[in-house]
């Protein structure tokens, strides 16, 4: 029982269980057991918080069921070994080497030292921000629906911006509120903030601090922090300016809004694919470009540590600072004046192909089952799949039995991670003496 496998099958059983809870007659509406397909689709897509969904969240299930959902997703935005860890800390066991080692490989640290400490931190920054969410989302919320219902969906939609889920209680998600400043400024900070990665939050949080008490040695920010950062604000900035050139004459989403209104919706567009899932506008609506752009920014995602999915910002810029250095004639992929490692290549690499891989096989077997839907739907449906989003044209539900058990194990196997379930499989490598001379190949 490797690391790996620990946090795979840990997934697993926590869907299990998500599953039979979401089956039981109080957790849907009409008071019956639930079909199967629909508490296992359902109970991974939260638990891999994707929030792509094959019913209604708001109608079909009830108050308990609505609850198990953002339960579920506060799991999985937080992971499976974070989850565990805390519990552990709350019985009061201490951390053996083989737990400081899982929550390195759940988080993608670097180091296995303060592994309790960095849990604590987790959980006071998810509770802060979740709850600061709740308090900005009330004015919103309450005077349309009362205090009882108002403050439930403030902190359900809070916990799924949060963690980046995208499950809604409103059944056209957030197209009521796309001109509402307030709802768009916090759910679209939520999930940023959401999917930039703890470790960012807290060197931001200690850089600031060192700057207001004017220390003479203020926190130094690491490459991950200037990475993650610059990676993610250049994306938002080119997302909210292609959907607003793209989108702006389409009459059935951007087109006959105003300026303001514009600009909020292609604000919200950009972020959402970053990977949370909630829309303002119909996606099955947006032009052929703004859709591949769409799935672009799904693709690429979150950045590592957060609750968001896809390859990741640092892989992004990993392989473009690889085809930087080719272009120049350089032997050294150089990130901010720093050499990257040859192994953090080969690994970007890898999952990389490995994504490709995944979304491609996903695509063609579902072309496979459902052959009447467009190709576009169907990539769209897998990308978002996959990178954890949530967002879809509308054809999930409408989708065959088989089809679905696919975006299943796509939901999956994005949320662990290609390298990480490859090696839970085949197991942890073994080390070698052996090496083999070098010789050249023509490549391009």
């Amino acid at each position: 029982m490797t690391v790996a496998r620990t946090i795979c099958l840990g997934f697993l059983a926590v869907i299990t269980v998500g599953t039979l809870l979401l089956m039981l007659p109080f957790s849907t509406a009409n008071g019956h057991w639930n079909d199967p397909i629909v508490a296992l689709f359902t109970s991974t897509s939260a638990v891999c918080v994707t929030g792509l969904s094959v019913v209604d969240p708001g109608t079909y299930f009830s108050f308990w069921g609505q609850f198990f959902i953002a339960l579920l997703a506060q799991i999985g935005g937080l992971g499976y070994m974070t989850t565990t860890t805390f519990l552990i800390l709350l019985i009061g066991r201490k951390f053996d080497l083989r737990d400081k080692i899982a929550i390195q490989q759940a988080l993608d640290r670097t180091g296995i030292s303060g592994s309790a400490q960095v849990i604590r931190s987790i959980i006071a920054t998810t509770l802060i921000f979740e709850i600061t969410g709740v308090f900005l989302l009330l004015p919103a919320f309450v005077p349309d629906h009362g205090w009882d219902k108002g403050l439930w969906l403030a902190i359900f939609h809070s916990i799924n911006a949060w963690n980046n889920a995208g499950f809604s209680l409103f059944k056209d998600n957030l197209i009521g509120y796309q001109s509402s400043f307030l709802v768009v400024f916090t759910i679209t900070t939520l999930i940023i903030f959401g999917g930039i990665g703890y470790q960012v939050i807290l060197e931001m949080y200690l850089w600031l601090r060192d700057r207001f008490l004017k220390k003479t040695a203020c926190q130094i920010l690491s490459l991950d922090f200037k990475v993650a950062t610059s990676t993610t604000l250049l994306l938002l900035f080119i997302g909210t300016i292609a959907f607003l050139s793209i989108e702006f004459r389409n009459p059935q989403t951007f087109g006959g809004m105003s300026l303001r209104d514009q600009f909020l919706l292609a604000w919200f567009q950009s972020v959402t694919p970053r990977t949370a899932g909630f829309n303002t506008i119909d996606i099955g609506k947006m032009t052929t470009a703004g859709l591949f752009i769409t799935i672009a920014l799904m693709f690429i995602g979150a950045s590592p540590g957060g609750t968001g999915g896809g390859i990741k910002t640092t892989t992004l810029r990993i392989l473009t600072s690889c085809t930087q250095s080719i272009l120049q004639g350089k032997e050294e992929v150089l990130l901010y004046q720093r050499k990257i490692a040859i192994n953090l290549i080969l690994k970007a690499v890898g999952v990389l192909v490995g994504s490709v891989g995944m979304v491609i096989l996903s695509t063609v077997l579902i072309s496979l089952t459902d052959p009447k839907l467009d190709f576009i739907q169907i990539l769209f449906e897998v990308v978002s799949a996959f990178a954890t989003v949530g967002l879809s044209t509308g054809i999930t539900g409408t989708v065959s039995t088989a089809a679905k058990l696919i975006l299943i194990l796509t939901m999956y196997v994005g949320r662990v991670g290609v390298l990480l379930l490859m090696s839970a499989i085949l197991g942890d490598p073994r080390p070698t003496r052996i090496h083999y001379p070098e010789e050249n190949l023509l490549v391009g």
